[in-house]
C-alpha cells in the first residue's frame, strides 16, 4: 500500500474529528455466472470525508488504466465493468480514497466467474443389486465453479423426487446416492440432480437403472459406513455438518459421540441421524468426533477430527484523534484470530509511536490484520494541534459539594501545547495542601469540605503561545446519610422477603436508591418477576424479593445517591432450598452386571442432603433415565458411593446422581461417560417354541427371537435342537443370525406327520444359556397323492360355469385348485386359478370368454404342496348375449299407468338367441332406491306400470338369452299426481 499522504493542520482549536471507519461501502467478493443476462459487475466504494475524496482502483494491486480498458467505468466511486471477460477481469480488486488530508485503501474482494457444466450425455450403466445389499449410485457432477453445490435424486422423471430416510442418502459432499438396503420398491431409473446456489443454474444427469434382483431368503449384510466425513476444520460461530451413512440389512442406527467431552449443547441430528449439524461453533466444540452404525449383525466405527479457528477480529485499533503539538503519542493495533493473525501498516511495523509530535505528522493511517481465512482494516486520520489556552467553549462551572465529602473543579481549557495550571479563591492564591490538591490536567481537588469553602475559584492556564483564565463557584450542601439500613434475613426457596433502607439528603437535592447484589446492580425492570421497590415516600428505599430462588441468595446493597454524594449500607440474605447437583461423578468396578459410582456432594442450600437417588439410561432407551437398582438399597446423605446392580450385561449406560434433602430434590448431576458392562452368558431363553407344517420331509421350527439387551455379549445366536418323539438322541444345529425367527430342518428320511420334541437356546461368545422350554410340533405332511375323480360341469352363461366333483377322502387336503384355460389360443401358463378351501367340491368360474372352449383341470393341496391332477374335463361356454338394446317405440300414460312398448331384438350371428326380455323398475323416494323386477315371456313386447304420487323411477328394458342379459334401454319417469311425465334415458 501506498504512504499516506500527509498535509499541514491549521492552528486552530477546533477540528473536525473523522470516525475510524471511514468507508461506509466497500467492495465484497463477487460470482459472475457465465451465462449471466446482465452483463456487467459492480464493485461499490464510498468514503465519508470532508473535503469530498476521490477515487482509483487497483487490480492484483496495479492501478487500472480506465483509458486502456473501455470495459470500466466510473458511477460516482463505483467501478462498473460492461461485458465482463474471464481472463481479463478475473482477480482482487481495491479502491483507494483520497483528499486533502490523505489516502485510505478499502478492503481486497475477489471477482470470480461461476459456472456448472452439463453432464455427460454418455449412456449410464446399470446397477444391479441383490435385494437386502446396500447400493451407491454415483453422480459425478459436471465440472462447476464455486465449489459448493447441493444435489437431490429424481426417480423415473422430473419433478419426482426420492424421499430421504433412513434407508436413503444422499451425500452433500459427493452427490451420491446410497441405499442401505435395496428392496424391490426401489426398482426404476435414477438421475442425478445438481444445483448451483451461487449461479442459480441446476442440471441432471442421465438416467441410472437400479434393478433389484430377487433373493429368497433375504440375507442380512453387518453396518458398513460408506459416508463418513474428514478432518474438519470450521470458523467460530460458522455451521458445519458432518456426514454419516451406512449399508447393511437390518437398517443401521447411527449413534454421534465426542471422544474428548459432551456433544456441544446447540448440535441437532439430520436425515435420520445421518447428519450432525455443529451450530455457532465456538473453540471449545473442537475435538474428535465419531459416528457409530450399528445394526444387529455387527458395528462400524468413524472418527475425525474438528478443529476451530478464526476469522482476524479487532481487540485494540486506531481511531481518528487530534493531539496537541509538542506532546507524545501511541497508535496502536491489536487483532485476534486463529491462526494468529499478521498486523501490518502503510507504515512497516505493528506499533506506530510519536515523539514530539509536530504538524508534519498529520494524515491518514491504516493497520490491517490477515490470516488465511481473511483480511480486516482500521483507518483513522491524525491531525496536529497548535493554539494558545482558551475557555471559550468549557469555561468553569458552578460546582455543588456536601458536606464533608471529597469535590473536584475542573480547569478544562483549549490549548496546545499543554498549558501550566494554577488556581485563586478570591484573591488568595491557592498551592497543594493536606486538604487542596492542583491536578495535572488542572483540576482542583478538595477534601472534607466544610462551609468555609464555599466561594468563586478561578483557573488560570499559560502555555507558549498566550495565556486565559476562568471563574466558577462552590456551594455546600448537607451530606446524605442511612437512617435505616437493610438486616440479615433468613428464608426458604419460593418465599418472600424484605429488604428495607432509608436515609436522610439536603432537601435542595434529588435522592435515589440503588440496589445490588453481591456488587451486580439489581435492573428492578428486567427482574422485576422477582424485585419490586416498595413505594414509601422518596427517603424509602424499601426492596420486596418475591418467590425467593437460589440465585437470590447473597449480600445485598443499598445505595442512597445524590448527585453530590451517596452512601451505601449492606446485609446478607440467606436461602434454603434444595440440594444443588452432585460433582466429580466417576464410575469404577464394572462388571457384568454391576458398577460402582463415587461422587463428591454439591451445594446442600442451607439444608442437609437426607438422600441420593441414582439413575440411569441405556442404549436401548437413550432418552428415558430410569431409578436404578442400588446397593445399598437407600443411600444415605453422607454416602458419596454406591454400587447400581442389576444391570444387563454387554449394554452402554450412562449413570446420573440426584441430592434430595427435607425442601426438596435438585437438579442431577452432569451425565457419566458411557460405560459397557462386561460380556456374560445369556439368562434368556427364546419363547414361544412352535413349528410344524412347511414342504414334504421338513421340519420348521419356529420361535420368538430374543429383544437385543439380553444378547449379554458379540456373536450372539441360536441352537436349535430337537429329536423324534420316542427317540434318545438330540440333533443340535446353530443359527447365527441373532434375529432368526425359524430353522427348516430337510431330511429324506423323515416321515410325514412324525411327533418331534424342539427346544432353543440363546449363545455368545461367553457361552450357552438354557434351553427353553421343549414344545412338541409335527414334520410335514406328504402332499396329497390322489387326483379328484368324477369332475363335472356345465356353462351357466357366455362368460360363467359350475364345476364339481368327488373330494378325496384318504388323504389330509386344505383345499383344492380349480385351473381353467382356453383351449384354442391360451398356454396353460396362462390359466385362471380359483381355489377352494377345505371340504369344499364345487366352485364358479367367471371372466370366461363367450362361445369358447375351455379345459378344466382339479388337484388337491395342502400344506406340503399339490397332488397329481385330474383328467382335463371340457366345457363350451354360450353365445354372447344381444349387443343391442330393446328400441322402446311407445310411452303412453294411462290415468295411473304408463304403458312401454318396444321392438323385438335381433341378435346376430355370433350372439345367443333371445329368450325373452327383463323389465326392472328402480323407484327413487326421499333418497331411497327400491326395485323390482318382472320377466317377460319373447313373445311379449308391452307392459302396463303404475305411476307413483311422487318421487322418481327408472323402467329398465333388456333382452335375455342363454348367453346372459343383453344391453339395456331406459325410461326416466317423474311421479307427479296431476301432471305425471316420461323421458328417454338410453
Amino acid at each position: 500500500a501506498s504512504l499516506p499522504i500527509h498535509s499541514l493542520a491549521l492552528c486552530l482549536c477546533l477540528i473536525h474529528v473523522i470516525g475510524a471507519n471511514l468507508f461506509e461501502e466497500q467492495p465484497v467478493d463477487t460470482i459472475y455466472p457465465e451465462e449471466s443476462p446482465e452483463a456487467k459487475i459492480t464493485m461499490n466504494c464510498r468514503a465519508r470525508a470532508n473535503p469530498p475524496a476521490t477515487y482509483k482502483w487497483r487490480l492484483d494491486s496495479r492501478d487500472i488504466d480506465m483509458d486502456a480498458d473501455d470495459h470500466y467505468s466510473f458511477v460516482g466511486g463505483n467501478l462498473v465493468i460492461s461485458n465482463p471477460v474471464k481472463n481479463k477481469h478475473v482477480g482482487m480488486y481495491s479502491c483507494v480514497a483520497t483528499n486533502d488530508y490523505g489516502a485510505i485503501i478499502s478492503r481486497e474482494a475477489s471477482v470470480q466467474f461461476g459456472y456448472l457444466d452439463f453432464f455427460s450425455s454418455e449412456e449410464r450403466q446399470s446397477v444391479r443389486v441383490k435385494e437386502g445389499q446396500g447400493a451407491v449410485l454415483l453422480c459425478a457432477p459436471p465440472p462447476h465453479y464455486p465449489a459448493e453445490l447441493s444435489f437431490r435424486w429424481m426417480l423415473n422423471e422430473f419433478p419426482i423426487f426420492i424421499q430421504l430416510d433412513k434407508r436413503r442418502f444422499v451425500s452433500q459432499t459427493t452427490g451420491n446416492l446410497y441405499i442401505s438396503k435395496v428392496d424391490a420398491s426401489d426398482s426404476g431409473n435414477y438421475s442425478c440432480f445438481v444445483s448451483s446456489p451461487s449461479i442459480s443454474k441446476s442440471v441432471f444427469s442421465k438416467f441410472i437403472p437400479l434393478v433389484p434382483l430377487a433373493e429368497r431368503p433375504i440375507k442380512k449384510y453387518p453396518a458398513d459406513l460408506k459416508v463418513t466425513f474428514p478432518d474438519t476444520t470450521a470458523l467460530v460461530g460458522q455451521n458445519i455438518t458432518l456426514e454419516c451413512f451406512a449399508l447393511g440389512n437390518p437398517i443401521p442406527v447411527i449413534r454421534w459421540r465426542k471422544l474428548d467431552g459432551q456433544l456441544p449443547s446447540t448440535h441437532e441430528l439430520g436425515m435420520s441421524g445421518a447428519h450432525l449439524h455443529l451450530n455457532n461453533v465456538q473453540f471449545e466444540d473442537a475435538g474428535t468426533y465419531q459416528c457409530e452404525a450399528m445394526n444387529s449383525k455387527g458395528k462400524d466405527y468413524h472418527s475425525a477430527r474438528v478443529s476451530v479457528e478464526a476469522y482476524p477480529e479487532w481487540v485494540d485499533h486506531i481511531n481518528s484523534t487530534e493531539k496537541a503539538i509538542d506532546s507524545d503519542y501511541t497508535m496502536s493495533c491489536v487483532a485476534s484470530g486463529k491462526p494468529k493473525p499478521y498486523v501490518r501498516w502503510l507504515k512497516n511495523g505493528t506499533v506506530v509511536m510519536f515523539k514530539l509530535i509536530n504538524l508534519y505528522y498529520s494524515g491518514m493511517y491504516q493497520c490491517i490484520a490477515e490470516n488465511h481465512h481473511g483480511v480486516i482494516y482500521a483507518n483513522a486520520e491524525l491531525r496536529v494541534i497548535a493554539c494558545a489556552p482558551t475557555f471559550e467553549h468549557n469555561p468553569v462551572k458552578r460546582v455543588l459539594g456536601a458536606k464533608n465529602s471529597r469535590v473536584v473543579i475542573k480547569c478544562q481549557p483549549k490549548a496546545a501545547p499543554k498549558p501550566s495550571f494554577s488556581w485563586s479563591k478570591g484573591t488568595e492564591l491557592l498551592s497543594n495542601s493536606t486538604r487542596m490538591f492542583i491536578w495535572e490536567d488542572g483540576s482542583l481537588e478538595i477534601l472534607n469540605v466544610t462551609l468555609a469553602d464555599e466561594g468563586r475559584y478561578t483557573c488560570f492556564a499559560k502555555n507558549d503561545r498566550g495565556k486565559a483564565n476562568s471563574t466558577g463557584s462552590l456551594s455546600i450542601t448537607e451530606a446524605t446519610k442511612i437512617t435505616l439500613a437493610p438486616s440479615n434475613a433468613d428464608v426458604t426457596v419460593g418465599e418472600s422477603a424484605r429488604m428495607q433502607c432509608a436515609a436522610s439528603h439536603d432537601s435542595s437535592l434529588d435522592i435515589t436508591f440503588i440496589w445490588s447484589l453481591d456488587g451486580h446492580v439489581i435492573d428492578l425492570h428486567k427482574d422485576r418477576q422477582h424485585y419490586e421497590r416498595t413505594p414509601n415516600g422518596s427517603s424509602n428505599g424499601e426492596l420486596l424479593i418475591k418467590n425467593t430462588q437460589l440465585k437470590h441468595a447473597g449480600r445485598y446493597s443499598c445505595t442512597a445517591q445524590t448527585p453530590l454524594d451517596n452512601v451505601t449500607a449492606s446485609a446478607q440474605l440467606v436461602v434454603r432450598g434444595p440440594p444443588g447437583p452432585p460433582g466429580g461423578l466417576r464410575v469404577t468396578d464394572i462388571t457384568d452386571k454391576s458398577v460402582r459410582l463415587q461422587w463428591s456432594c454439591g451445594a446442600d442450600n442451607h439444608s442437609p442432603i437426607s438422600k441420593y437417588t441414582i439413575q440411569y439410561r441405556d442404549s436401548f432407551s437413550k432418552d428415558v433415565w430410569k431409578d436404578a437398582t442400588t446397593s445399598p438399597e437407600v443411600i444415605e446423605g453422607n454416602v458419596e458411593t454406591a454400587t447400581v446392580v442389576d444391570l444387563f450385561p454387554w449394554t452402554e449406560y450412562e449413570f446420573r446422581v440426584i441430592a434430595t434433602n427435607t425442601l426438596g430434590t435438585g437438579d442431577p448431576s452432569t451425565p457419566s461417560a458411557e460405560v459397557l458392562t462386561l460380556e456374560a452368558v445369556p439368562v434368556v431363553a427364546p419363547s414361544d417354541i412352535s413349528g410344524g407344517g412347511g414342504t414334504s420331509r421338513e421340519l420348521t421350527i419356529t420361535w420368538t427371537p430374543v429383544q437385543p439387551q439380553y444378547y449379554s455379549g458379540p456373536n450372539f445366536g441360536y441352537i436349535v435342537a430337537f429329536k423324534p418323539h420316542d427317540g434318545s438322541e438330540w440333533w443340535r444345529v446353530t443359527v447365527a443370525d441373532p434375529e432368526a425367527r425359524r430353522y427348516v430342518h430337510k431330511n429324506a428320511s423323515i416321515s410325514p406327520s412324525t411327533e418331534f420334541e424342539v427346544k432353543v437356546k440363546a449363545f455368545n461368545s461367553k457361552g450357552e444359556g438354557p434351553f427353553s422350554h421343549t414344545a412338541i410340533i409335527y414334520s410335514a405332511q406328504d402332499a396329497p397323492s390322489e387326483a379328484p375323480t368324477r369332475v363335472e360341469g356345465k356353462a351357466l352363461s357366455a362368460t360363467e360355469a359350475i364345476v364339481w366333483w368327488l373330494p378325496i377322502s384318504h388323504s389330509h387336503v386344505d383345499g383344492y385348485q380349480v385351473k381353467y384355460w382356453k383351449k384354442q389360443d391360451d398356454s396353460e401358463g396362462g390359466a385362471h386359478r380359483v381355489a377352494v378351501p377345505g371340504k369344499g367340491n364345487h366352485t364358479r368360474l367367471e371372466g370366461m370368454k363367450p362361445d369358447s372352449h375351455y379345459l378344466i383341470e382339479i388337484r388337491a393341496y395342502n400344506a406340503a404342496g399339490y397332488g397329481p391332477p385330474s383328467p382335463h374335463f371340457q366345457i363350451y361356454t354360450k353365445k354372447a348375449p344381444p349387443s343391442q338394446p330393446p328400441r322402446i317405440i311407445g310411452k303412453k300414460l294411462k290415468g295411473h299407468l304408463v304403458n312401454i312398448a318396444w321392438e323385438h331384438v335381433e341378435p346376430l350371428w355370433n350372439e345367443s338367441s333371445i329368450d325373452g326380455y327383463k323389465v326392472n323398475i328402480v323407484l327413487f323416494l326421499s333418497h331411497l332406491k327400491f326395485c323390482s323386477l318382472a320377466k317377460l315371456f319373447a313373445y311379449l313386447r308391452t307392459i302396463d306400470l303404475p305411476v307413483p304420487r311422487e318421487g322418481d323411477f327408472v323402467v329398465e328394458v333388456r333382452a335375455t338369452s342363454e348367453g346372459g342379459d343383453g344391453a339395456v334401454a331406459q325410461i326416466h319417469i317423474t311421479g307427479n299426481s296431476h301432471n305425471p311425465s316420461c323421458t328417454l334415458v338410453a
